[in-house]
């Protein structure tokens, strides 16, 4: 049986006419944290879009968990846990609302002991019955990060979800998502600009470029890079679309 959580082959997807994605191949792995790198408009968001359901490839295969998001989505979606970004939450409901209807979305007993644990360690606790509405982008990030954690899911999918948060949060989520990478309970894709995060809490770095995965950085490294004094990933990411982009 393989151990990919998500498994994307020879993926393009666009909006209309434009093509963004173009012959796409990934996998991330139970035990394993992906970040994926790339400018504003190299395709990263997009391809979460594809990967978690919100848009549909034009052709290619995406598997979560063993299932197809395109013909099996309901069954894929149960393996998926997806921070919903800020701007997406319902800003009439509360925290807990929130909590609550992904929970029966997920056919859940309950929302899990363990989230509102979280939810307490990031200092949430004191905003669950609060409108989404009244609360502070930061909030809102761990709520959405909150959501995606929902149900033991088999991969998690964030979409730069550290942003405004202040570093104590920061630091706890990275912590809580690395501990259930390394316990074998998930993988984690994380597309982000954040490239400290991308060097010392991934395992791998794929770099999106004009919608083509043009390079990537394994674990022994990204081990290398963690103790070089020439700049580290920033450098390496620096070289590589100096000189490499136009290679691959």
């Amino acid at each position: 049986m393989s151990d990919a959580v998500l498994e994307i082959s020879a993926l393009r997807a666009g909006y209309g006419e434009r093509v963004v994605l173009r012959d796409v191949d990934l996998r991330v792995a139970r035990g394993e944290w992906l970040a994926l790198l790339g400018a504003n408009g190299s395709g990263k968001s997009t391809l979460l879009d594809v990967c978690v359901g919100r848009l549909a490839p034009t052709s290619g295969t995406v598997r979560v968990g063993g299932h197809s998001i395109v013909t099996e989505a309901v069954a894929a979606k149960t393996k998926l846990g997806y921070a919903v970004a800020p701007e997406r939450l319902p800003p009439l409901l509360s925290a807990r609302e929130c909590l609550a209807v992904q929970a029966a979305a997920k056919r859940l007993a309950s929302i899990d002991a363990e989230v509102l644990e979280l939810a307490e360690a990031l200092r949430l606790a004191p905003w669950l019955d609060d409108a989404v509405a009244l609360m502070s982008y930061g909030t809102r990030q761990k709520l959405g990060v909150l959501l995606a954690l929902l149900g033991e899911p088999e991969l998690i999918v964030l979409d730069e979800t550290f942003n405004g948060l202040d570093p104590a949060s920061g630091l706890l989520l990275k912590r809580h998502l690395r501990a259930r990478v390394d316990a074998g309970r998930c993988g984690v894709l994380l597309a982000t600009h954040a490239l400290d995060i991308a060097e010392h809490w991934a395992d791998r770095v794929s770099l999106l470029h004009e919608g083509r995965l043009v390079h990537e950085w394994s674990r022994a490294e990204l081990e290398r890079l963690r103790v070089s004094r020439d700049g580290g990933l920033e450098a390496a990411l620096a070289e590589q679309l100096v000189t490499g982009k136009s290679a691959n």
